[in-house]
């Protein structure tokens, strides 16, 4: 069986390195997405955090949460027959549980489920699991995504 190709989607997304935290798309459709990346040894925000033991900031876990979870699925929502020009995006709430350390180098999967998705508002819950698919964090995301004006 052939592997669904999603690239449409990853090059609609409003990032690039180094604030990319989107490296597979592995499923999505009407109700969630669910991708992988892999953290860098060598990303910036290990230098400082922490001394001697670095670990990846939980804002850069929300961050990766969402722009797998939240935006690719937004995305998808919003153009899945057509390519989409000038997507806006913009966090509204964000609220998760931090429970296991992820460390440079780790390679995570993220999986979203949809709560709703009206008037521009997306909204889902997300999980985070390790290599060893154990969950790292949780939580539910919530944001505002449409075509913005030119």
């Amino acid at each position: 069986m052939m592997k669904k190709s999603y690239n449409w989607i990853l090059k609609q997304l409003p990032y690039s390195e180094p604030f990319l935290f989107v490296e597979e798309l592995l499923n999505i459709n009407d109700k969630g997405a669910e991708g992988k990346y892999t953290f860098s040894s060598d990303a910036d925000f290990y230098k400082g955090h922490f001394k001697n033991d670095p670990v990846t900031p939980g804002v850069i876990l929300t961050e990766c949460c969402a722009q797998i979870g939240l935006v690719c699925l937004g995305i998808y929502l919003l153009g899945q027959k057509t390519e989409l020009e000038n997507v806006g995006i913009g966090m509204s709430s964000s609220q998760m549980e931090f429970l296991l350390p992820v460390f440079p180098g780790e390679r995570v999967r993220v999986v979203s489920n949809l709560i709703y998705f009206r008037f521009q508002k997306l909204k889902c819950e997300v999980k985070m699991y390790n290599e060893d698919d154990k969950l790292v964090c949780k939580g539910v995301l919530a944001g505002m995504i449409g075509i913005a004006n030119e």
